[in-house]
């Protein structure tokens, strides 16, 4: 009896640090392999083993962050009512020097692989630098907040165009960016909705109007952005222009009559149709954009 209550707690410890690195939400680490989507590389072996490397670098250094921010926000996360029983660190689950060690060994890790790509770990570091800062100071003020959380995910890309030395559209970045701000502009939404102004400080600056149009000026923005980009860069994607619509429609019908959004990752993977969308979206660009041999 007494050695299975060891291995029962030992793998309850296991899987909270597995929890703590928030495996879920290496999805958005997909925005690294856009380069190696919209470059048409996709075919070639050696491209494919870089990029898929740099999204496991990112994925990595994300998993970082994430252990960095419940460490600093423990106390706080321990008298929330959702946030004290799903966060590892404040439920218990993982002690704090558990979690000191398993990010040394994280950033051991990146640290190796600078000897690797270093361009890609450059951009990395860029990554990490500016999410020290939002889990310090920057999450604390508004608008910036949102900025910061959407440049992160313009960073993956860059990332991903380093890995493969491949120049990126102006487009397909500024395209980036305003999809980004839609998805960080409807998650503060919904904590606003949800939790109100206690789940972050900085929602007290925040309203439910102005978070609205801040994400309704976000899509239009990133549809206006990616049509320009494939009719003038890659026109064979005007095709693709139907199901980035939808994926915008279906997400806010989410938000405001199902409740998701806080959570841009389960949204996507609580949804079959959203899922759905982002496959067609993904399969049909590779259709278009397959290398033509000889």
């Amino acid at each position: 009896m007494h050695d299975a209550m060891m291995i029962r707690s030992h793998l309850a410890r296991m899987l909270g640090l597995i929890k703590l690195m928030r495996p879920r939400q290496w999805v958005k680490n997909g925005f690294v392999l856009a380069p190696l989507l919209f470059s048409g590389k996709f075919l070639d072996e050696g491209a494919v083993k870089h990029a898929l490397f740099a999204a496991l670098l990112f994925s990595i250094a994300s998993s970082a962050i994430y252990i960095i921010n419940d460490l600093h926000d423990i106390e706080h996360d321990r008298r929330h009512p959702k946030k004290s029983k799903t966060r590892p660190l404040a439920a218990g689950i993982v002690s704090v020097p558990a979690a000191m060690i398993l990010l040394a060994a994280l950033c051991v890790v990146l640290a190796w692989s600078w000897f690797l790509t270093p361009r890609v770990v450059m951009v990395i570091a860029a990554y990490l630098m500016l999410n020290l800062a939002y889990t310090f100071v920057l999450k604390h003020q508004p608008v910036v907040d949102i900025f910061t959380i959407a440049i992160g995910f313009v960073l993956r890309v860059y990332a991903g165009a380093m890995a493969l030395d491949v120049p990126v559209s102006s487009w397909m970045f500024v395209t980036t960016l305003c999809l980004a701000l839609y998805l960080a502009a409807v998650k503060r939404r919904q904590e606003l909705t949800q939790s109100g102004t206690e789940g972050r400080k900085v929602l007290e600056k925040y309203s439910v109007s102005l978070v609205n149009r801040y994400a309704e000026m976000s899509a239009t923005g990133a549809l206006l952005f990616y049509s320009m980009f494939v009719m003038s860069a890659k026109p064979g994607l005007v095709i693709t222009v139907p199901l980035v619509l939808f994926g915008l429609f279906r997400y806010w019908f989410m938000v405001e009559n199902l409740g998701g959004g806080e959570s841009p990752t389960d949204a996507l993977l609580a949804d079959w149709q959203l899922l759905l969308t982002v496959v067609l979206w993904v399969a049909t660009c590779g259709w278009v954009l397959w290398p033509v041999q000889g």
